[in-house]
Protein backbone atom coordinates (compact mmCIF):
# COMPACT_ATOMS: atom_id res chain seq x y z
CA UNK A 1 0.00 0.00 0.00
CA UNK A 2 0.89 3.65 -1.17
CA UNK A 3 1.28 6.53 1.67
CA UNK A 4 0.06 8.80 -1.67
CA UNK A 5 -1.25 9.45 -4.86
CA UNK A 6 -0.82 12.53 -6.11
CA UNK A 7 -2.98 14.07 -9.08
CA UNK A 8 -1.16 16.99 -10.89
CA UNK A 9 2.80 17.64 -11.24
CA UNK A 10 2.69 20.97 -11.89
CA UNK A 11 4.38 23.42 -9.44
CA UNK A 12 3.02 22.36 -6.23
CA UNK A 13 2.35 18.23 -7.29
CA UNK A 14 6.47 18.47 -7.61
CA UNK A 15 6.69 20.44 -4.70
CA UNK A 16 5.02 17.81 -2.66
CA UNK A 17 6.60 14.43 -4.49
CA UNK A 18 9.74 16.49 -3.46
CA UNK A 19 8.93 16.59 0.23
CA UNK A 20 7.62 13.19 0.56
CA UNK A 21 10.97 11.91 -1.09
CA UNK A 22 12.74 13.76 1.52
CA UNK A 23 10.97 11.92 4.32
CA UNK A 24 11.01 8.25 2.60
CA UNK A 25 7.30 8.26 1.94
CA UNK A 26 6.02 5.85 -1.29
CA UNK A 27 4.02 7.69 -3.72
CA UNK A 28 2.53 8.20 -7.60
CA UNK A 29 2.24 11.01 -9.68
CA UNK A 30 -0.47 11.30 -12.08
CA UNK A 31 0.08 13.53 -15.04
CA UNK A 32 -2.02 14.30 -17.97
CA UNK A 33 -0.72 17.73 -19.26
CA UNK A 34 -4.47 19.38 -18.87
CA UNK A 35 -2.92 22.09 -17.74
CA UNK A 36 0.22 24.45 -18.18
CA UNK A 37 -0.19 27.34 -15.78
CA UNK A 38 3.47 25.98 -14.26
CA UNK A 39 4.86 26.24 -17.83
CA UNK A 40 3.72 29.19 -19.17
CA UNK A 41 4.40 31.43 -15.92
CA UNK A 42 6.94 33.99 -15.64
CA UNK A 43 8.70 32.14 -13.86
CA UNK A 44 9.60 35.42 -11.62
CA UNK A 45 10.10 35.57 -7.55
CA UNK A 46 10.12 38.31 -5.41
CA UNK A 47 8.91 38.86 -1.71
CA UNK A 48 7.06 42.25 -2.25
CA UNK A 49 4.11 43.59 -3.92
CA UNK A 50 5.31 45.85 -6.46
CA UNK A 51 2.37 47.39 -7.46
CA UNK A 52 1.61 48.92 -4.05
CA UNK A 53 5.64 48.44 -2.26
CA UNK A 54 3.69 46.01 -0.04
CA UNK A 55 5.29 42.71 1.73
CA UNK A 56 3.70 39.21 0.47
CA UNK A 57 2.32 37.44 2.81
CA UNK A 58 4.77 35.11 4.94
CA UNK A 59 7.73 36.59 2.97
CA UNK A 60 10.48 35.14 5.41
CA UNK A 61 9.70 31.74 5.52
CA UNK A 62 8.75 31.52 2.09
CA UNK A 63 11.87 32.93 0.81
CA UNK A 64 14.02 31.03 3.37
CA UNK A 65 12.08 27.55 2.40
CA UNK A 66 12.25 27.88 -1.76
CA UNK A 67 16.23 28.76 -1.73
CA UNK A 68 17.19 25.82 0.34
CA UNK A 69 14.65 23.65 -1.54
CA UNK A 70 15.26 24.47 -5.35
CA UNK A 71 18.99 24.54 -4.18
CA UNK A 72 18.65 20.76 -2.98
CA UNK A 73 16.71 19.58 -6.01
CA UNK A 74 19.25 21.50 -8.20
CA UNK A 75 22.34 19.34 -6.57
CA UNK A 76 20.78 16.03 -6.82
CA UNK A 77 19.56 16.69 -10.67
CA UNK A 78 22.72 18.01 -11.45
CA UNK A 79 20.75 21.09 -13.67
CA UNK A 80 20.04 24.53 -13.13
CA UNK A 81 16.84 26.45 -13.60
CA UNK A 82 17.14 28.80 -10.82
CA UNK A 83 18.39 32.21 -11.45
CA UNK A 84 19.35 34.41 -8.72
CA UNK A 85 18.77 37.94 -10.67
CA UNK A 86 18.24 41.56 -9.19
CA UNK A 87 14.31 42.91 -10.13
CA UNK A 88 14.58 46.53 -10.33
CA UNK A 89 11.68 48.08 -10.58
CA UNK A 90 11.73 51.39 -12.47
CA UNK A 91 10.73 54.77 -11.34
CA UNK A 92 8.21 57.18 -13.22
CA UNK A 93 8.55 60.16 -10.36
CA UNK A 94 9.84 61.78 -7.41
CA UNK A 95 6.77 60.69 -5.69
CA UNK A 96 7.50 56.89 -6.48
CA UNK A 97 11.03 57.29 -5.54
CA UNK A 98 9.60 58.72 -1.97
CA UNK A 99 7.00 55.83 -1.51
CA UNK A 100 10.05 53.40 -2.22
CA UNK A 101 11.98 54.89 0.71
CA UNK A 102 8.58 54.86 2.66
CA UNK A 103 8.21 51.45 2.28
CA UNK A 104 11.81 50.30 2.67
CA UNK A 105 11.81 51.98 6.50
CA UNK A 106 9.30 49.31 7.20
CA UNK A 107 10.58 46.61 9.15
CA UNK A 108 9.13 43.70 7.19
CA UNK A 109 10.25 45.56 4.36
CA UNK A 110 13.73 46.53 4.71
CA UNK A 111 15.55 43.23 4.08
CA UNK A 112 13.80 42.99 0.47
CA UNK A 113 14.01 47.06 -0.56
CA UNK A 114 17.83 48.46 -1.48
CA UNK A 115 17.91 51.81 0.44
CA UNK A 116 20.61 53.04 -3.07
CA UNK A 117 18.75 53.82 -6.26
CA UNK A 118 19.96 52.35 -9.42
CA UNK A 119 21.11 54.94 -11.85
CA UNK A 120 21.87 52.51 -14.68
CA UNK A 121 21.56 53.34 -18.35
CA UNK A 122 20.43 50.85 -20.28
CA UNK A 123 20.43 50.97 -24.04
CA UNK A 124 16.83 51.48 -25.03
CA UNK A 125 15.07 52.27 -21.98
CA UNK A 126 14.61 56.16 -20.53
CA UNK A 127 14.97 56.02 -16.92
CA UNK A 128 15.47 59.54 -15.38
CA UNK A 129 14.10 58.88 -11.81
CA UNK A 130 16.02 55.52 -11.45
CA UNK A 131 15.42 51.99 -10.63
CA UNK A 132 14.53 50.22 -7.08
CA UNK A 133 16.55 47.22 -6.47
CA UNK A 134 14.52 44.29 -5.04
CA UNK A 135 16.59 41.82 -2.97
CA UNK A 136 15.91 37.40 -3.08
CA UNK A 137 14.21 37.90 -6.58
CA UNK A 138 15.05 35.72 -9.22
CA UNK A 139 13.48 33.27 -11.59
CA UNK A 140 13.13 30.05 -12.11
CA UNK A 141 13.08 27.95 -15.75
CA UNK A 142 9.40 26.32 -15.41
CA UNK A 143 10.72 24.05 -18.19
CA UNK A 144 13.82 23.12 -16.76
CA UNK A 145 12.31 22.65 -13.53
CA UNK A 146 9.05 20.90 -14.72
CA UNK A 147 11.00 18.21 -17.38
CA UNK A 148 14.23 17.06 -15.41
CA UNK A 149 12.26 16.38 -11.97
CA UNK A 150 9.01 14.26 -14.24
CA UNK A 151 12.47 12.57 -15.66
CA UNK A 152 13.49 12.02 -12.23
CA UNK A 153 9.89 10.47 -11.61
CA UNK A 154 10.23 8.32 -14.50
CA UNK A 155 13.62 7.18 -13.14
CA UNK A 156 11.60 6.05 -9.69
CA UNK A 157 8.79 4.57 -11.66
CA UNK A 158 6.74 6.68 -9.72
CA UNK A 159 4.95 8.97 -12.74
CA UNK A 160 1.82 7.75 -14.32
CA UNK A 161 1.03 9.68 -17.41
CA UNK A 162 -2.84 8.90 -18.04
CA UNK A 163 -5.72 10.95 -17.01
CA UNK A 164 -7.28 10.30 -13.97
CA UNK A 165 -10.44 9.68 -13.68
CA UNK A 166 -12.42 10.62 -11.05
CA UNK A 167 -15.63 7.87 -10.44
CA UNK A 168 -12.71 5.42 -10.43
CA UNK A 169 -11.69 6.71 -6.39
CA UNK A 170 -12.78 4.55 -3.57
CA UNK A 171 -12.73 5.88 -0.38
CA UNK A 172 -11.81 3.11 2.07
CA UNK A 173 -11.94 2.82 6.03
CA UNK A 174 -8.42 3.30 6.25
CA UNK A 175 -7.20 5.36 2.57
CA UNK A 176 -8.05 5.03 -0.79
CA UNK A 177 -8.37 2.99 -4.17
CA UNK A 178 -7.88 3.63 -7.52
CA UNK A 179 -7.65 0.83 -10.24
CA UNK A 180 -5.14 -1.70 -8.79
CA UNK A 181 -3.51 1.56 -6.79
CA UNK A 182 -4.20 1.73 -2.84
CA UNK A 183 -2.86 4.44 -0.79
CA UNK A 184 -3.33 5.89 2.49
CA UNK A 185 -3.99 9.55 1.27
CA UNK A 186 -4.44 11.43 -2.41
CA UNK A 187 -3.40 14.67 -2.84
CA UNK A 188 -5.16 16.67 -5.53
CA UNK A 189 -2.94 19.98 -7.01
CA UNK A 190 -4.23 20.08 -10.04
CA UNK A 191 -4.17 23.89 -10.57
CA UNK A 192 -7.10 25.42 -12.27
CA UNK A 193 -8.32 21.92 -13.41
CA UNK A 194 -9.60 21.63 -9.89
CA UNK A 195 -12.83 22.63 -11.54
CA UNK A 196 -13.22 19.09 -12.57
CA UNK A 197 -12.59 17.75 -9.23
CA UNK A 198 -16.22 16.59 -7.97
CA UNK A 199 -14.90 16.40 -4.27
CA UNK A 200 -13.06 20.15 -4.24
CA UNK A 201 -14.82 21.58 -7.23
CA UNK A 202 -17.21 23.73 -4.71
CA UNK A 203 -14.04 25.90 -3.16
CA UNK A 204 -13.77 29.44 -4.89
CA UNK A 205 -11.16 28.76 -7.10
CA UNK A 206 -11.47 31.46 -9.91
CA UNK A 207 -8.92 30.97 -12.44
CA UNK A 208 -6.81 34.13 -14.02
CA UNK A 209 -5.69 34.08 -17.49
CA UNK A 210 -2.07 34.98 -18.53
CA UNK A 211 -0.32 36.10 -21.42
CA UNK A 212 3.18 36.72 -22.18
CA UNK A 213 5.02 36.56 -25.25
CA UNK A 214 9.01 36.23 -25.55
CA UNK A 215 10.57 38.85 -28.02
CA UNK A 216 13.96 39.18 -29.60
CA UNK A 217 15.35 42.82 -29.43
CA UNK A 218 19.15 43.26 -30.46
CA UNK A 219 19.15 46.78 -29.54
CA UNK A 220 18.06 46.09 -26.14
CA UNK A 221 20.62 45.09 -23.68
CA UNK A 222 19.25 44.86 -19.69
CA UNK A 223 21.30 42.00 -17.20
CA UNK A 224 18.50 42.53 -14.92
CA UNK A 225 14.64 41.81 -14.35
CA UNK A 226 12.76 45.22 -15.59
CA UNK A 227 9.54 45.47 -13.68
CA UNK A 228 6.85 48.73 -14.58
CA UNK A 229 3.25 47.56 -16.00
CA UNK A 230 4.97 44.74 -17.50
CA UNK A 231 8.04 42.44 -16.70
CA UNK A 232 10.86 41.82 -19.25
CA UNK A 233 13.01 39.14 -18.28
CA UNK A 234 16.81 38.38 -20.09
CA UNK A 235 17.05 35.09 -21.50
CA UNK A 236 20.15 35.75 -23.60
CA UNK A 237 20.93 36.02 -27.13
CA UNK A 238 19.03 38.91 -27.56
CA UNK A 239 15.57 36.68 -26.17
CA UNK A 240 13.18 38.70 -23.54
CA UNK A 241 10.41 37.22 -21.21
CA UNK A 242 7.89 40.13 -21.21
CA UNK A 243 4.28 39.83 -19.27
CA UNK A 244 1.95 39.45 -18.73
CA UNK A 245 -1.75 40.00 -18.63
CA UNK A 246 -4.49 39.61 -16.20
CA UNK A 247 -7.95 38.43 -17.26
CA UNK A 248 -10.54 36.94 -15.66
CA UNK A 249 -13.52 36.08 -18.17
CA UNK A 250 -11.32 33.82 -20.47
CA UNK A 251 -10.81 30.40 -18.95
CA UNK A 252 -8.71 29.21 -21.99
CA UNK A 253 -5.21 28.39 -22.54
CA UNK A 254 -5.29 30.22 -26.20
CA UNK A 255 -3.31 33.57 -26.57
CA UNK A 256 -5.82 36.09 -28.07
CA UNK A 257 -5.26 39.34 -30.36
CA UNK A 258 -6.41 41.87 -27.72
CA UNK A 259 -3.72 39.77 -25.26
CA UNK A 260 -0.86 40.61 -27.52
CA UNK A 261 -1.64 44.22 -28.21
CA UNK A 262 -1.83 44.81 -24.91
CA UNK A 263 1.64 43.59 -23.89
CA UNK A 264 2.78 45.32 -27.04
CA UNK A 265 1.55 48.77 -26.36
CA UNK A 266 2.59 48.43 -22.53
CA UNK A 267 6.34 46.79 -23.97
CA UNK A 268 6.54 50.36 -26.17
CA UNK A 269 5.80 52.58 -23.23
CA UNK A 270 8.77 50.87 -21.52
CA UNK A 271 11.84 50.05 -24.24
CA UNK A 272 12.23 52.42 -27.50
CA UNK A 273 13.75 49.52 -30.20
CA UNK A 274 12.53 47.41 -32.34
CA UNK A 275 11.49 43.83 -31.35
CA UNK A 276 10.46 40.51 -32.92
CA UNK A 277 7.74 38.49 -31.49
CA UNK A 278 8.99 34.74 -31.08
CA UNK A 279 6.78 33.13 -29.03
CA UNK A 280 3.62 34.04 -27.66
CA UNK A 281 2.27 31.89 -24.77
CA UNK A 282 -1.28 31.95 -22.74
CA UNK A 283 -2.40 29.94 -19.43
CA UNK A 284 -4.69 30.38 -16.29
CA UNK A 285 -3.57 30.68 -13.24
CA UNK A 286 -4.86 28.84 -10.09
CA UNK A 287 -5.85 32.26 -8.15
CA UNK A 288 -8.21 32.71 -5.18
CA UNK A 289 -10.73 35.48 -4.10
CA UNK A 290 -9.27 36.16 -0.76
CA UNK A 291 -5.44 36.05 -2.87
CA UNK A 292 -4.45 32.99 0.18
CA UNK A 293 -3.89 29.08 -0.96
CA UNK A 294 -6.30 26.02 -1.01
CA UNK A 295 -4.80 23.40 1.24
CA UNK A 296 -6.47 20.74 3.66
CA UNK A 297 -8.36 18.04 3.75
CA UNK A 298 -11.96 17.30 2.71
CA UNK A 299 -14.92 18.22 5.11
CA UNK A 300 -16.21 14.18 4.24
CA UNK A 301 -13.68 12.01 3.41
CA UNK A 302 -10.48 12.64 5.56
CA UNK A 303 -8.22 10.84 3.29
CA UNK A 304 -8.68 12.95 0.48
CA UNK A 305 -6.36 16.45 0.38
CA UNK A 306 -6.30 19.30 -1.53
CA UNK A 307 -3.07 21.66 -2.52
CA UNK A 308 -3.98 24.49 -4.93
CA UNK A 309 -4.44 28.45 -5.54
CA UNK A 310 -0.85 29.13 -5.22
CA UNK A 311 -2.21 31.79 -8.14
CA UNK A 312 0.51 34.34 -9.70
CA UNK A 313 3.48 33.08 -6.73
CA UNK A 314 3.78 29.70 -7.07
CA UNK A 315 7.86 29.65 -7.51
CA UNK A 316 8.32 30.97 -3.81
CA UNK A 317 4.74 29.50 -2.20
CA UNK A 318 4.66 25.83 -3.43
CA UNK A 319 7.62 24.68 -1.11
CA UNK A 320 6.30 25.82 2.09
CA UNK A 321 2.60 24.95 0.80
CA UNK A 322 3.58 21.39 0.31
CA UNK A 323 5.71 21.25 3.41
CA UNK A 324 2.96 22.39 5.70
CA UNK A 325 0.19 20.41 4.19
CA UNK A 326 2.51 17.21 4.63
CA UNK A 327 2.83 18.69 8.37
CA UNK A 328 -0.46 18.82 8.62
CA UNK A 329 -1.87 15.23 7.13
CA UNK A 330 1.22 13.32 9.12
CA UNK A 331 1.90 14.84 12.17
CA UNK A 332 -1.79 17.24 12.65
CA UNK A 333 0.38 20.24 12.72
CA UNK A 334 -2.68 23.00 12.51
CA UNK A 335 -2.91 24.84 9.16
CA UNK A 336 -2.79 28.58 9.00
CA UNK A 337 -6.40 29.66 9.10
CA UNK A 338 -5.55 32.11 5.94
CA UNK A 339 -4.71 28.41 3.90
CA UNK A 340 -6.95 25.79 5.40
CA UNK A 341 -9.98 25.50 3.42
CA UNK A 342 -12.47 25.07 6.41
CA UNK A 343 -12.52 28.67 5.77
CA UNK A 344 -15.11 27.60 2.96
CA UNK A 345 -16.75 25.25 4.75
CA UNK A 346 -19.90 26.72 4.74
CA UNK A 347 -19.55 26.81 0.74
CA UNK A 348 -19.35 23.06 1.00
CA UNK A 349 -22.99 23.04 2.99
CA UNK A 350 -24.40 24.75 0.63
CA UNK A 351 -23.33 22.44 -2.43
Amino acid sequence: MLDYIIVGSGLAGISFAETLVQHGKTFVVFENNSQNSSRVAGGLYNPVILKRFSEVWDAPRQVAKAEEFYAQIEAKLRVQFDFKLPIYRKFFSIEEQNNWFAASDKPNLAPYLSTQLVHTSYASIDSPYGYGEVLHTGYMDTDVFLDSYRLYLKGLDCLIESEFHYEELETLEDGIRYGTLQAHHIVFAEGFGMHTNPYFSYLPLDGTKGELFVIKAPELDIDVIINTSVFILPLGNHLFKVGATYHWEDKTNTPTEAGKQELVDRLKEIIHCDFEIVEHLAGVRPTVRDRRPLLGTHPTYKNLHILNGMGTRGVLLAPMMAFDLFQYIEEGKTLDTTIDINRYSRMHISN
